[in-house]
């Protein structure tokens, strides 16, 4: 085959052997119009990642990053099942999902202020049916950032990782997968890791920890080849200017802050959020009356810095004094409130309260007939028995926003809680319905997939299915001082905004079920992931305990014999097994 492509350029192509299989990536051979392109073949799974820099300037307060994920039918050789449409549409919600693992690990790769258009594909072109292709994808579109030009401190790696007889593989095949007990993604750098993403059969903390250091250690051959290729392709780096606030702006507002935060904005949410509303539109006032007219153009920078110091303000708090903006101790969790039963004509409902956030669950029944066929590239005529959808409009943060069909964070956070109870459902033959649950997020402050996964157990629980044991699940922060971490429990929105990591962990009694991890630094050791994941189980079973406690008030203060209206409606069959609302769980 010709390595010189038909404009005249060199096909750069290296290989390594990695676990088993040759791995290569390749430049120049497609993609001759983009700001970088790369082929990556591993098996018989080939795909495509793409980087493409804008070229126009911006002006927006945020960086404009887009990363993509391609199922392409034909890479099966499958046509879609669909009798109406035959052509790829609307990404999948697997699709979508895997756009965010590949995303969640480059974004804080890149410096704070990069304000440059970058839009990141990842298509698979041909799919080998042994091993998931995700992971692949994910090294296509690193690579394509990291011959791209663009300040991009990559490369990234990822591996899917699974335990099959006690021992940790990467690339299961399909029969591996569904004997394995554990379903964790690893994405990291050289020196750490950068996102974790895991379903688990309650597997043991400790299990999932050595999985997290087993998996980076493997993933390394994948990010030598990367800067290898990088090192051969040798783009010129592409000139860009970060948009930050003015050094002396900040150091002014930094003083300015300082005499108004501190111990004086130590109040519980929302009583904090208000205050700290009025002290922004304060500022601006006085900074208004002291500048004068020139003001009007400076107010987006100087806003900007004053939120900078708030989150320095969040961290001086924690890290010199360990308190937290509302007052709490870094392993306190918020106050709980929750009840069950709480809509008349639903199978099963609750209210699950958090501090200020709080999520309303609805449980719908229905004959197995009403599964959800998944028509995906990987998957063969397969079906969604459970369903966990999540919405929340843009009142539950005190915000208008048009209403519309769920983003990617909607459909990000409704599949983490609705992997978290997968492993306690019961088995079709001991309970032949189809079983959706709606989180409606009433109010956000932090952690909202966690209420979802709370209160979808507690719906569950009310309208009679059979869990294998509730689950409970609480989100962790991190702030590093130096070498020195610092974890929290139960974290709020101030406290995510300004750390360094945001952990959601979920599980039973028994083990873990789920797991996300992100991290807003360059990538972490595992053995800070290590302490994070410990420090989480506490908490966990604080809020679980919380949770048995409102099932046990409602068995004690409902008859037994209630059985809820919809049951009555569509499953008559309950009355004859003799279903009622749990009081206890084996």
């Amino acid at each position: 085959m010709s390595t010189i492509n038909p404009n005249g350029k060199e096909i750069i192509s290296v290989s390594t052997d990695f676990q088993g299989q040759p791995l290569t990536l390749e430049v120049n051979r497609v993609g001759f119009r983009t700001t970088a392109s790369v082929l990556v073949r591993y098996g018989d799974t080939v795909v495509l990642g793409t980087t493409q820099i804008g070229s126009r300037p911006i002006q927006l307060d945020y960086f404009p990053l887009s990363v993509d994920y391609e199922e392409k039918m034909y890479a099966a050789g499958k046509i879609s099942g669909s009798r109406f449409i035959k052509r790829e549409g609307r990404p999948s919600d697997e699709a979508i999902l895997i756009g965010r693992i590949i995303d969640r690990p480059i974004r804080p790769l890149f410096p704070k202020g990069y304000r440059a258009e970058v839009q990141v594909v990842a298509s698979v072109l041909s799919m080998d049916p042994a091993f998931r292709p995700d992971m692949i994808a994910m090294t296509a579109a690193s690579a394509a950032l990291s011959i791209s030009g663009a300040p991009f401190d990559g490369p990234v790696a990822g591996l899917r990782v699974g335990r099959v007889n006690g021992e940790f593989k990467a690339f299961l095949s399909p029969e591996e997968r569904e004997a394995s007990d554990l379903d964790l993604v690893v994405a990291g750098i050289e020196s750490g890791v950068v996102m974790v993403e895991a379903g688990a059969n309650e597997v043991d903390e400790e299990v999932v920890i050595e999985a997290i250091a087993w998996a980076h250690q493997a993933m390394q051959p994948m990010i030598a080849l990367q800067k290898e290729l990088a090192a051969k392709v040798a783009k010129a780096p592409i000139e860009y200017e970060l948009v930050l606030p003015n050094e002396a702006i900040q150091a002014e507002v930094d003083e300015w802050a300082h005499a108004k935060l501190g111990e004086k904005l130590q109040r519980p949410y929302p009583e904090r959020n208000e205050m700290i509303n009025e002290l922004r539109w304060d500022f601006h006032e006085q900074m208004a009356e002291k500048i004068g007219e020139e003001y009007g153009e400076l107010r987006d920078e100087y806003d900007e810095a004053f939120t900078m110091a708030l989150h320095k303000d969040v961290r001086r708090g924690i890290v010199a004094n360990q308190t937290r903006p509302d007052g709490r101790k870094l392993d306190e969790v918020r106050q709980l409130s929750s009840e069950v039963g709480v809509l008349p004509r639903t199978h099963g409902s609750s209210i699950f309260t958090r501090g200020v956030t709080q999520g309303m669950n609805i449980v719908t029944l229905a004959p197995l007939s009403y599964a959800q066929i998944v028509d995906t590239m990987e998957v063969t005529d397969g079906e969604r028995r459970y369903m966990h959808h999540y919405n929340a409009p843009g009142y539950t943060v005190g915000e208008v926003r048009r209403l519309g069909s769920p983003g990617r964070r909607e459909i990000g956070h409704g599949y983490l809680a609705e992997r978290a109870v997968l492993p306690v459902l019961p088995d079709e033959e001991e309970f032949p319905y189809a079983i959706r649950s709606v989180t409606e997020i009433m109010s956000q402050n932090g952690s909202t997939s966690m209420a979802a996964t709370c209160s979808s157990v507690l719906a569950l629980m009310d309208a009679g299915v059979p869990l294998k044991r509730p689950v409970s699940g609480i989100a962790m922060g991190l702030m590093m001082d130096g070498e020195t971490p610092y974890v929290l429990s139960d974290i709020a929105d101030a406290e995510d905004f300004a750390g360094d990591m945001d952990f959601k962990v979920t599980g039973t009694e028994k083990g873990i079920t789920a797991v996300q991890m992100d991290m807003k630094l360059h990538g972490l050791p595992v053995t800070v992931l290590a302490e994070a994941i410990r420090a989480s189980t506490p908490g966990r079973k604080h809020i679980l305990e919380h949770m048995l406690t409102t099932i046990a008030f409602w068995s004690v203060h409902v008859p037994q014999a209630d059985v809820p209206r919809g049951f009555l409606a569509n499953g008559p069959q309950c009355h004859d097994r003799g279903w009622r609302r749990p009081t206890h769980w084996r």
